[in-house]
Formats: structure tokens, sequence, C-alpha cells
């Protein structure tokens, strides 16, 4: 771990840039029901029964000594993903 600490603590180089890889698998979700919106006295009301509709992929590259990020998100997780 603290080899990788090291390369995230040297000065920024455009020949040998430091980007760093995230994947997240993210659960797809809907309402059973709507939820109620707030009403005058009362909070918006939203059941805790939901319907599962997959899974999708997020993937995000970031170089963060040089300011840039690029995100994909991928509509389904798969095991070639």
């Amino acid at each position: 771990m603290e080899d990788v600490l090291a390369i995230y603590a040297r000065p920024h180089d455009p020949a040998r840039p430091v980007v760093c890889m995230d994947e997240k698998p993210y659960q797809l979700l809907d309402h059973a029901r709507a939820p109620l919106p707030a009403r005058p006295g009362h909070d918006a009301r939203q059941d805790s029964e939901y319907i599962r509709c997959g899974t999708c992929s997020i993937f995000v590259w970031v170089e963060p000594l040089a300011g840039w990020r690029r995100v994909q998100a991928l509509p389904r997780r798969t095991r070639t993903d």
C-alpha cells in the first residue's frame, strides 16, 4: 500500500500520467408503489418495497493531478465487463 501512496505523491508529469480506475456495480431499483408527495404537516412518504430491475456498471477513470475525469455507465453488468 505504501508503494501506491508514493506514486500518488509524485509531482505532475504529463509524460507519465497517474491514472486511477474504479468500477462500481449498481443495483437498479423501481418503486412497487408510487411515492406520495409531501403535504402541509406531513413528510413525503415512500414505501420500502421495491422491484429489482437488474444491475449496471459505473466505471470511473481519474487523473487527479491534471484535473481530468472520465465516467462511463453501462446499461448492464456482465462477466466480460
